[in-house]
């Protein structure tokens, strides 16, 4: 190829870059339309002989559209990736009887993770008194449902019909199902085989998808960002901004020096690469507020970028997302202790060891969609006698709240997977080195789609 062939070839920015792009855009414009739309009045433009309404034509219409059909299309890929992936890496394992001890060590790591993050926000909470001297009261109330027991946790573990739980998206049925079925398939010899060579290519496949799926990311992450920033309102940061502050300060405190330090102690392994690495897939579940919707980009994450073995990411990560909840555990720890001193109650120690544990068994099972916090919340609240309808107080900024925690979540999920497969020796230590790794899958000629 010439020089001047070259020079003539446009350059493309990188996927990250594309992102952060519809991010802050997203964010302008939204910010922008509430200017434009105050106390909730429509802009309406005219124009030749139409009258144009900004609130339902751009952002009920176009922007809500794009959104949508953006969230909708991560999640159809959710089932089929994780079940797929997860048969895959059964059928990978040469000792099936490893599938208990990687099991063990994640959920043990998630866990203390867990308990960690809603100890340390407990602590950090009490010390700067967020709700102290606030005399707020609360004008709407928010209803609460019983904390499931373990037994109905385990119990509700395993599906009674599995093509039931895979149009409901219930994230642990389909773990168990499909680690049963990928166990089947390694004992079932020549059969097997050909079954399992299907399921290969069934994941080729299926990234495949999520790569394509990536780099349609920035249009609808400008999307989602626009539609949400219409309706986020400043006013209701300048009563609330301690609280949200404290609970901003742990969340980034927990990512950027808990899980780095975990990672070093636990594989030796580089912090800053990591982090790095985990760009695409926090920005995905800062956008999405969902740990289920970003599984597709977590798990090619952990896989292509960071080195993962499939036989373990794709068990570590979707039961992360089903389970690991440190962000929300964080906003659990804050909003008690808030909610408890806007009430002027007094929580002891016993209450505080409740709030810990409440909020640490409650994430296993719990969904990983936007919102689950406030319910997971209401849990915990009762555990301890405090009012329920304190949630009302904070219900205004936790949907940026929410956004932040699932960033968190993933990249807790990524930092486990990562240390599972270390101790596995399931893990590529070029690839987790190598900065360019996992961009070649990213690049989709839509102009050309075979070579």
């Amino acid at each position: 190829m010439t020089s001047t062939e070259t020079s003539a070839k446009p350059t493309k920015s990188s996927l990250t870059t594309r992102i952060v792009i519809g991010m802050i855009s997203g964010i302008v414009l939204g910010t922008f339309l509430q200017w434009l739309m105050p106390n909730g009045r429509d802009f309406v433009i005219n124009l030749f002989l139409f009258e144009l309404s900004l609130q339902n034509f751009l952002v009920d219409g176009v922007l809500e559209i794009i959104g949508q059909v953006f969230m909708a299309s991560l999640r159809m890929l959710v089932v089929p990736l994780v079940f797929v992936s997860l048969v895959c890496g059964v059928c990978s394992l040469q000792d099936t009887t490893k599938l208990g001890r990687i099991g063990g060590k994640a959920i043990g790591l998630y866990l203390v993770t867990t308990a960690i993050a809603i100890s340390f926000a407990i602590f950090i909470a009490i010390i700067v008194g967020p709700g102290e001297g606030v005399g707020m009261t609360a004008s709407t109330s928010f209803s609460s449902r019983e904390a499931p027991s373990l037994a109905q946790v385990i119990i509700q573990m395993f599906p009674t019909n599995p093509f039931e739980a895979f149009a409901q998206g219930k994230m642990l049925q389909i773990i168990v199902f499909a680690l049963l079925f990928g166990i089947a398939i390694a004992l079932s010899g020549k059969a097997g085989e050909r079954v399992a060579s299907l399921f290969t290519d069934l994941s080729e496949v299926i990234m495949r998808l999520v790569a394509i799926l990536m780099n349609l990311a920035p249009y609808g992450v400008f999307a989602l960002l626009a539609t949400l920033f219409t309706t986020v309102s400043l006013e209701t940061f300048g009563n609330l901004i301690v609280y949200f502050l404290v609970v901003l300060a742990v969340l980034f405190i927990h990512a950027l020096v808990t899980y780095p330090i975990m990672l070093k102690l636990l594989t030796g392994l580089s912090p800053i690469i990591f982090l790095k690495k985990m760009r695409d897939a926090a920005i995905f579940a800062f956008s999405t507020a969902s740990s289920n919707a970003t599984i597709p980009v977590t798990l090619e994450t952990a896989t292509k970028k960071m080195g993962v073995k499939n036989s373990i990411a794709s068990f570590t990560v979707p039961l992360g997302a089903t389970i690991n909840m440190d962000g929300t555990a964080i906003m659990q720890g804050v909003a008690t202790v808030f909610i408890a001193q806007v009430f002027s109650q007094d929580l002891t120690l016993a209450d505080y060891l409740t709030v810990v544990l409440t909020a640490t068994l409650a994430s296993i099972g719990t969904a990983g969609v936007p919102g689950v916090g406030l319910i997971m919340l209401a849990m915990v609240l009762d555990q301890v006698g405090l009012p329920v309808e304190g949630i009302a107080l904070i219900i205004g900024v936790d949907r940026l709240l929410d956004m932040t925690r699932t960033a968190v979540n993933v990249t807790g999920d990524s930092m486990v997977s990562i240390i599972v497969a270390k101790s596995e020796q399931q893990f590529d230590n070029d690839i987790f080195l190598d900065e360019n790794a996992g961009s070649k899958i990213e690049e989709i000629d839509f102009h050309h789609l075979k070579d």
